[in-house]
């Protein structure tokens, strides 16, 4: 039996952080996409979901699976500008491409927010080889149970062209 999974849309960034040049996910196809949805002054964020998303870095060879860092900030704008994330980056170790989401023309939730239909932070996508999402969660989730989704899709080969 087959499921049938929603293709990604594209990311909308204002700024990219950690990378020579901007990610697409066409150009990822052929590797996980794990995007961890954060904010700097999210206390969840910082105690549970970055922490999480270093430890996939890790234990993930590069060549597999790819750990994006989305910064979507949906409250206290002022303070959450791209030089305060360069800080927060450095300060945390942060070695993972992060993109800042695109914020909207109206309203406070940004653009990627928006489109993946995220509900808050922190959030955790994952994307199969092929750029399906597979996984879309508010809040944490257990190590345990995001190593075995990762590791199956890690698993899994894309399909042949």
């Amino acid at each position: 039996m087959s499921a049938t999974w929603e293709l990604a849309p594209a990311l909308q960034i204002r700024q990219w952080l950690n990378t020579p040049e901007p990610i697409s996910l066409e150009g990822l196809r052929g590797r996980v996409v794990v995007l961890h949805a954060f904010q700097m002054l999210c206390p969840g964020c910082v105690s549970q979901g970055i922490p999480q998303a270093k430890r996939i870095q890790a234990a993930f060879p590069a060549e597999d699976l790819i750990v994006i860092g989305l910064h979507t900030v949906f409250e206290h704008h002022a303070v959450m500008n791209a030089e305060a994330l360069h800080v927060f980056a450095h300060e945390y170790g942060l070695s993972f491409p992060m993109g800042i989401d695109q914020p909207a023309e109206r309203g406070s939730v940004p653009l990627t927010m928006q489109a993946y239909a995220l509900r808050g932070t922190p959030s955790l996508i994952v994307l199969d080889r092929e750029g399906r999402i597979r996984l879309n969660h508010f809040g944490h989730l257990d190590d345990l149970r995001l190593g075995a989704l990762l590791g199956r899709l890690v698993g899994e080969q894309p399909a042949p062209d």
